[in-house]
């Protein structure tokens, strides 16, 4: 059973019936701009970005069967660089690490 099993005070069907709009229209506006990315100039000839691979990772980890999606996914979205600021560039303006480790140490 997963850890955190009846703790939401509300069924699955008041859940679905509360906040699917919501979060069907999140998933659309996700999917549209994957195809304006996959359209955009150079796409094919352009090595991925780090933020789409970690944006593509994200995504993955929301297709999980397993509890704790959401700490993996902020943890492939996040900059975990903890370097003074002042002696980095400007990479934590974009909400993931350009560090081809990034993924290293999260947990599946």
């Amino acid at each position: 059973m997963p850890a955190h099993a009846d703790t939401c005070l509300l069924t699955q069907a008041q859940l679905l019936d509360a906040s699917f709009m919501e979060h069907r229209a999140h998933l659309l506006a996700i999917a549209a701009f994957l195809d304006r990315l996959e359209r955009a100039q150079g796409a094919a000839t352009t090595p991925p970005d780090f933020r789409l691979t970690a944006l593509r990772g994200a995504l993955h980890e929301l297709t999980s069967p397993e509890n704790g999606r959401v700490m993996r996914a902020q943890l492939l979205l996040s900059d975990r660089d903890l370097t003074l600021l002042d002696e980095r560039d400007s990479q934590s303006a974009y909400g993931a690490s350009r560090r081809a480790d990034a993924n290293e140490g999260i947990e599946q």
